[in-house]
């Protein structure tokens, strides 16, 4: 038993690892938040239907579960979108910082939806997080709009990480992305056909470069990780996957210092408030793993 634990947690730390790199390309990537996050699925869907196809999985589900589906891929759209956005209204290092703040909002929305009361535990972990978001953000106060626009992005990542943990104990990790990725690309279709931003599909069209980004955010950042993260729902709790997530930060920080250099360079108080946030997230899965008793 412990065996599979600790390969859960490594094939969760490889994900959050990708994770952070989608932050980097969210910055490499040229073309507005709204239509990279429609390309994004768009490629998602078509990675996802080629490996349901050649596995033989059936995609047949009912109407109920399809709305279902749709409903938390419109979350994930408005997620990334959130994310996305905050990245080009700040920088990548600001907005991973924000994105920590999704455990304490995961630690109060898992009991809600279990109906199990709050773990004081995992709320002081997720206030101690908060105390190191706040020596981060002590003088960076020229990103407060990029900064509300990632915590608000932080409580959906939460909020669809909860949700995918009660869809996974019924259905395959991939037949969930798919069908998610499916409802998120409808949502922002016809978001960007009602404002004018397209007919179907967007106006703005990537470059090849762009388009480059795109087929790796799409196939290794999304329809890879995304399924990964879905199936070690399995075997850990919401909580415990969205607080390894912020370690994502920290990777995506250190990549985004030597890729982008001194746009990136942060205060001391940044650094010192990650450093925090790095315990935390390190302290709780460790004491959980030698606490088992099986």
């Amino acid at each position: 038993m412990r065996k599979e634990l600790l390969s859960t947690y490594l094939k969760l730390h490889l994900i959050v690892l990708i994770y952070g790199f989608t932050a980097i390309l969210g910055k490499l990537i040229a073309i507005p938040a709204l239509e990279l996050v429609w390309y994004r699925m768009l490629l998602a869907i078509i990675t996802l239907f080629i490996y349901l196809k050649y596995k033989g999985e059936p995609l047949e589900v009912s109407r109920k579960e399809l709305l279902v589906f749709f409903g938390v891929g419109l979350i994930i759209a408005l997620h990334w979108v959130t994310f996305y956005g905050a990245i080009k209204l700040s920088n990548v290092s600001v907005t991973l910082g924000c994105f920590a703040t999704t455990t304490l909002f995961t630690s109060f929305l898992e009991p809600f939806f279990s109906r199990k009361r709050v773990d004081i535990y995992e709320v002081l972990i997720g206030l101690v997080i908060i105390a190191g978001l706040y020596l981060i953000f002590r003088f960076e106060t020229h990103y407060a709009i990029g900064m509300l626009v990632a915590l608000l992005s932080a409580f959906l990542a939460g909020l669809f990480a909860v949700l995918n943990k009660k869809l996974v104990a019924k259905h395959s990790a991939v037949k969930i992305s798919f069908f998610e990725m499916i409802g998120g690309l409808i949502g922002l279709t016809l978001f960007i056909t009602a404002s004018g931003r397209g007919v179907v599909v967007p106006s703005i069209i990537p470059s090849m470069a762009d388009l480059f980004y795109l087929v790796i955010l799409a196939t290794i950042c999304t329809a890879f990780a995304h399924t990964v993260q879905v199936a070690v729902m399995k075997h850990l709790t919401a909580f415990t996957v969205t607080l390894s997530i912020n370690l994502e930060p920290v990777y995506g920080i250190v990549m985004a210092f030597f890729i982008f250099g001194e746009t990136e360079r942060m205060t001391t108080g940044f650094y010192l408030g990650t450093l925090i946030i790095l315990l935390s997230v390190i302290g709780f899965p460790v004491s959980k793993y030698f606490n088992r008793t099986d």
